[in-house]
């Protein structure tokens, strides 16, 4: 599903982020990247995403190519991919069937598709009764639950998540990894960055460690 091959990203004034990343990532596959805060997490989630173009090597997702895609080719793509961050980045003037239908309006389904996915999400991930809320009327917990929603609404072949317990206590961030594995045994894959080493022990997923942009495990 997801393969990256001798993979660096360099910054303005030649600081490395990544460094020779080679990387398998299996269909269905539920994997863990852990590190240090500026280790290179983030930004391999986001090579993966197609936001940011690796400074060398190849990321190959679904048999593509990302390096070799026009560019005007990329949303497509990117429309099998859901992207869960931190901070839930959710619009605080929209409501929450507004936020998660917001991916769905952009692809032009129709409203009526739009009313029936949106709906089964919330009840997917138990807020069909926070449906006309605003974020900021949410829970930490409720809002991180409407990003997943938003995320997995466009049945994405893959889902990454950056860091996405970081502003939630013990027992929400469970709830949050609960979730990720139930969507991960349906098939699609999961790529959860984190570096709560709580969550890592408990679950016993694969895992690979990232250190100064290098992995090392």
């Amino acid at each position: 599903m997801i393969q990256m091959f001798h993979v660096s990203k360099s910054y303005e004034g030649g600081v490395p982020a990544l460094v020779d990343v080679t990387l398998k990532i299996p269909k269905g596959d539920f994997l863990f990247i852990t590190g240090p805060s500026g280790a290179g997490k983030s930004t391999l989630l986001k090579i993966m995403f197609g936001s940011e173009a690796p400074t060398e090597g190849q990321i190959i997702l679904d048999g593509r190519n990302y390096v070799r895609i026009p560019s005007a080719e990329l949303p497509e793509l990117r429309r099998r991919i859901g992207f869960v961050f931190q901070d839930f980045k959710l619009l605080p003037n929209k409501t929450v069937f507004e936020n998660v239908a917001l991916s769905l309006k952009v692809m032009g389904v129709a409203p009526s598709d739009v009313k029936r996915r949106v709906a089964r999400m919330l009840s997917y991930v138990k807020l069909q009764h926070r449906a006309n809320f605003k974020p900021l009327q949410l829970s930490g917990g409720e809002q991180q639950r409407v990003a997943i929603a938003r995320a997995l609404v466009k049945d994405p072949a893959i889902i990454l998540a950056d860091e996405p317990t970081g502003n939630l206590d013990p027992a929400l961030s469970i709830q949050i990894i609960e979730l990720f594995r139930e969507v991960s045994s349906r098939g699609t894959t999961v790529v959860v960055a984190t570096h709560d080493k709580m969550l890592i022990e408990k679950y016993a997923r694969r895992t690979v460690a990232l250190e100064g942009g290098r992995l090392i495990g």
